[in-house]
């Protein structure tokens, strides 16, 4: 078992020195990635957005929305129109030009976009694969199942979605945080954000961390979908998952502390604010580790 506090910025700028390295000056968007977010079913459009922007925020080079919805709702985000919005299901036909894909944010349970998620189990290449909310919901209630062949895969669940693919309670799952980590990961061969209090990460391996940044300010609608798309942006960068995964946690974590101790929260803050809060520490940690 290793554990590591993931707290100050000192810390990961020594674990995690590709997240927080100076870009390439030569480099291009080609350079830093593309990232699929599938998710956005009528009515839950918001929480693939949120994805994409954190993505877009955090440095991945090209961010496509898949969207679960026909006609697309919107043609593109008018504050963001660098994201790029397709109905999903011609997106996940060329999953093998993505870097890394993101599914669950807002995905909804309807069939179709149940098979919108197998058939990029089916087509995703071995790709890096963050699974989150309405995903991890569809799995743990048999609708699908871990079919999604060989390569890195993320399973970010809060404590009762951790419940449910464990057939238990939360409280089960709060009284041994670390342990229920460790279940899900040996369970599914996946990388285990268990997020909350104390997010508990843990590697296939059964190797975990907590990280400590964060507060209740994150306990509001739409953080979840930015963390995933956050993680997803950072491994479509081609981030290895042991940096990429713990740093992108506590960047999430970071960010919320930051827009707190600037009098935004905790009371109040909104899930969209946190992307800028996120590239600004990205940055500016990048900054100062390069400029001693």
């Amino acid at each position: 078992m290793t554990l590591s506090h993931l707290s100050g910025s000192s810390v990961v700028e020594q674990q995690f020195p590709l997240v927080f390295a100076v870009r390439d000056p030569e480099g291009h968007k080609g350079t830093f990635g593309s990232v699929g977010i599938l998710g956005g079913a009528p009515g839950m459009t918001g929480a693939v957005i949120l994805a994409g922007r954190a993505a877009l925020k955090s440095g991945v080079g090209k961010t496509y929305l898949a969207l679960a919805q026909t006609p697309l709702p919107v043609a593109y985000d008018s504050n963001y129109p660098e994201l790029m919005l397709h109905e999903a299901s011609g997106l996940i036909e060329s999953a093998s030009s993505m870097t890394a894909w993101v599914a669950g944010c807002g995905l909804g349970q309807a069939p179709a976009a149940l098979a919108l998620l197998r058939r990029l189990f089916a087509v995703r290449a071995e790709l890096p694969l963050v699974l989150d909310a309405d995903a991890l919901n569809a799995l743990a209630q048999g609708e699908i199942s871990n079919t999604w062949g060989k390569g890195l895969v993320v399973l970010t669940p809060h404590p009762t979605e951790a419940a449910r693919l464990l057939q238990t309670d939360t409280r089960t799952i709060q009284s041994d945080r670390a342990q229920a980590a460790q279940t899900l990961a040996h369970r599914y061969r996946a990388w285990v954000v268990l997020k909350g209090a104390g997010t508990i990460i843990c590697s296939p391996e059964g190797q975990w961390q907590i990280n400590t940044t964060g507060n209740v300010s994150l306990a509001t609608g739409g953080t979840g979908d930015v963390l995933s798309g956050l993680l997803g942006s950072l491994l479509a960068q081609g981030i290895p998952a042991e940096q990429a995964i713990p740093a992108g946690v506590w960047l999430h974590g970071a960010a919320a502390d930051a827009l707190v101790s600037q009098g935004k929260g905790p009371i109040g803050l909104t899930a969209g604010e946190l992307p800028d809060a996120i590239r600004d520490l990205r940055n500016r940690v990048s900054f100062k580790e390069n400029h001693k």
